[in-house]
């Protein structure tokens, strides 16, 4: 899934452009969870729940102040409710593979093999979709992920599908006139860090870089740093156009959170009936339901 999101983009787009703070200073306030935070996370029931969307997020979330992330936490967000000793990100986008490293360590996780795929959530996440296995065997289907990294993934693993859009998007847009050779070289010399801002200013032109190049890569790829598979709290899930499959797995807490990303599920660990009450609104596409922050 793709699916979210990047922090603080003004901010970036400035730093490149304007002599704004440099890297590190642009990402002081990227953290891991600390011991008491993970573990009054571990102790969440769902009986927090406050009013709102924002209340909901944890204490030290760190907003985004740009018109850019704070779209992409309203299409991408409801990862950061997540409950029953989920442990979300305190931020929309991690700067690099250490911070990655550093919050999956924080986080902590199981790995086990699901039909025939191994695969490594966090733990809350993992129990909740072997419960849900077990009740799908019982109903006579499967729920199975869609490959190796249908779960968990490294920062490496967001940047090589970043390279996979915005590689063939400038070998299009240079053939097209649109680029110079000289300028797609330029950004595609760049760290994925640096390029963020570099295709979203491209992108303001008309420029696009999803797959299909009709509109903008975050409907295609999430931008590196930003997928919910870093939190190890989402699946892509091979029977997703099963509504039994669905209905199952919501009753364990997974839900469809990005309406662009049809396999991709979220564990959310809570009722379906509690998802409003967490500033979650329904909406719906294609007969499926998917929950996404009311903001």
């Amino acid at each position: 899934m793709p699916i979210i999101a990047i922090f603080a983009l003004t901010t970036v787009i400035m730093a490149g452009a304007c002599g704004g703070p440099s890297k590190n200073e642009a990402w002081t306030n990227i953290t891991t969870p600390s011991n008491s935070a993970k573990a009054s996370q571990s102790a969440n029931d769902g009986k927090d729940m406050k009013d709102g969307f924002t209340a909901n997020l944890p204490s030290d979330f760190t907003q985004p102040t740009d018109d850019a992330g704070r779209k992409l936490l309203k299409e991408y967000g409801a990862v950061f409710v997540a409950r029953s000793g989920a442990v979300p990100p305190k931020v929309v986008f991690f700067m690099d593979e250490a911070a990655v490293s550093a919050f999956q360590a924080a986080a902590g996780s199981s790995r086990e093999t699901v039909g025939g795929v191994a695969i490594e959530l966090q733990d809350a996440a993992m129990k909740a979709l072997k419960a849900a296995v077990v009740d799908a065997e019982k109903a006579g289907t499967t729920i199975t992920p869609r490959g190796a990294d249908a779960a968990k993934r490294s920062y490496q693993d967001t940047v090589g599908l970043w390279k996979s859009r915005v590689d063939p998007g400038f070998d299009h847009w240079v053939k097209q006139g649109r680029v110079t050779a000289a300028e797609a070289a330029r950004i595609r010399s760049l760290s994925p860090f640096e390029q963020v801002p570099e295709i979203f200013k491209l992108e303001s032109d008309g420029i696009y870089f999803a797959k299909d190049l009709s509109k903008s890569i975050i409907y295609s790829v999430a931008p590196p740093g930003s997928s919910q598979h870093l939190s190890m709290l989402a699946l892509d899930v091979s029977e997703n156009d099963n509504a039994e499959v669905r209905s199952i797995l919501a009753q364990h807490g997974w839900f469809q959170t990005v309406v662009s990303d049809l396999p991709h599920f979220t564990f959310l660990g809570t009722k379906e009936t509690d998802l409003p009450k967490l500033g979650l609104k329904k909406t719906t596409n294609g007969g499926r339901t998917f929950w996404v922050p009311d903001l």
